[in-house]
């Protein structure tokens, strides 16, 4: 499995933000954000080849961990990830899949933390029509909020992006309290600058609002 990186730091986003957790980022993404944080992962995937018995070594050398965070790019397009949650699981971990929910796979899985992406994400050029047809797939969002304990993580630039939301939560049935808001921005100041009138909305449709607590601590940057 091609991974980007192993790191144990604390979870920065929903609903357990604060939670120390490993995290296992696997490498590419079958979606080219235009905002993407992780372009390692997806514009131009890297990482090394590693077996399932070399990353669950890596996750169990941080001893104090409960919980483990397999994330990407699309960790549910990674050959072997069935395997290796249920490698995962067998350890007795808490584990949360991130993912945009496009692909379906039968994970084990504790939390699905679901980013369906918005109109915002859609990039221009040779990738805005792919992007733009894979973005949002009603059925395995459907399926993943039907069979997984979950959440809805929306990533909001202009309130205008606040129709989306509710089309998408009204199709899936979800209850305001499924529903995360969480600013667009890679820096501190764009996050505060947004994040008041983000929390203005969640106060008037009663969704969570969602902080991303990482950027705040450590910045921008890889393996926090």
């Amino acid at each position: 499995m091609r991974i980007s990186e192993i790191f144990y730091s604390v979870q920065g986003e929903g609903i357990l933000a604060g939670v120390p957790s490993v995290f296992v980022r696997t490498s590419g993404c079958n979606l080219r954000c235009s905002w993407c944080d992780t372009p390692y992962t997806s514009w131009k995937p890297e990482g090394e080849d590693l077996s399932i018995a070399e990353i669950v070594d890596q996750v169990r050398s941080f001893a104090a961990a409960k919980h483990v965070v397999i994330t990407g790019g699309e960790p549910m397009i990674a050959a072997g990830i069935v395997e290796l949650s249920e490698k995962l699981h067998d350890l007795g971990l808490h584990i949360t899949f991130e993912t945009a929910g496009t692909v379906f796979s039968p994970v084990v899985c504790d939390l699905m933390s679901i980013s369906p992406k918005l109109a915002n994400s859609t990039p221009e050029g040779v990738f805005h029509d792919r992007h733009e047809q894979l973005r949002i797939q009603p059925e395995i969002l459907l399926r993943l909020t039907r069979e997984y304990d979950y959440q809805l993580k929306f990533v909001v630039a202009r309130e205008s992006d606040l129709a989306e939301v509710q089309s998408i939560a009204n199709t899936l049935k979800a209850p305001p309290e499924k529903i995360i808001l969480m600013p667009e921005g890679t820096s501190s100041e764009v996050l505060t600058d947004r994040g008041p009138w983000i929390a203005e909305l969640c106060k008037t449709h009663g969704y969570r609002f969602g902080p991303r607590l990482h950027v705040y601590l450590y910045g921008n940057r890889r393996g926090v």
